[in-house]
């Protein structure tokens, strides 16, 4: 199996010989397929899968055969390796595909853990085996360690281990959490994956309304918001 992520153009090609088989879970992200019909097959989801992603239908592509993949606009995708001893907990919006082989198991979390993250089950996959992950920005990961906390902007975590101890946290003085979003303190061994996309709305706005200079011009001249653009 051969999968190709382009740069910054908003897609993922994947080609797929005979042997092997693809499960997609966004499947109306298909722009195109090369291959015979039969070789595509959707499924109804079970009911864990139904509640995570708030969708019905799952696709099965087998090889000999290519597909298209579309991404939303500012994603992209990245493909992850896990092994047999993996015990990573996905939040499954973010998974894009698995490959055949793979087991998959709704894992109830600790009731304090799914106080904070407001999920009773995360997804734990066995491999061997590649997830396709899809984050906004890139994909990041981060290794969690005993003696040092990682904090984590709520919104960016997709997946930590099972192991992890976590809770609702600021850090910095009083100022500086009297002005960030809440974060998830994480603790304990092992691999952090997060999407590194800007999550900054005051950033973005300043960054598509010009310099600081055009900004005090137009907040000062008479009808500054007009003429000066």
């Amino acid at each position: 199996m051969n999968i190709v992520t382009p740069a910054r153009l908003g897609h993922v090609h994947i080609s797929l010989e005979e042997a092997d088989k693809l499960h997609l879970l966004h499947p109306k992200s298909v722009v195109a397929f090369q291959g015979s019909p039969q070789h595509r097959e959707d499924r109804l989801m079970n009911l864990a899968r139904i509640y995570h992603k708030r969708k019905m239908i799952q696709s099965q592509f087998q090889g000999p055969s290519e597909l298209v993949i579309g991404l939303p606009a500012g994603c992209s995708l990245e493909v992850v390796e896990i092994d047999e001893k993996s015990n990573l907990l996905f939040d499954l919006r973010h998974v894009m595909f698995f490959t055949e082989g793979m087991t998959m198991k709704s894992i109830v979390q600790k009731l304090k853990n799914a106080w904070i993250t407001k999920e009773l089950t995360r997804m734990r996959f066995t491999g061997p085996g590649r997830l396709g992950i899809i984050t906004s920005g890139d994909m990041m990961t981060i290794q969690l360690q005993p003696d040092k906390p990682l904090f984590v902007e709520a919104g960016a975590l997709i997946s930590y281990p099972g192991t992890a101890s976590i809770r609702l946290s600021v850090y910095g003085n009083k100022l500086a959490s009297q002005h960030m979003n809440v974060q998830w303190e994480l603790r304990g061994s092992g691999p952090v994956l997060i999407q590194t996309g800007s999550r900054d709305a005051e950033l973005e706005a300043q960054l598509q309304d010009g310099g600081l200079i055009k900004r005090i011009l137009r907040e000062v001249l008479p009808f500054g918001s007009v003429y000066i653009k």
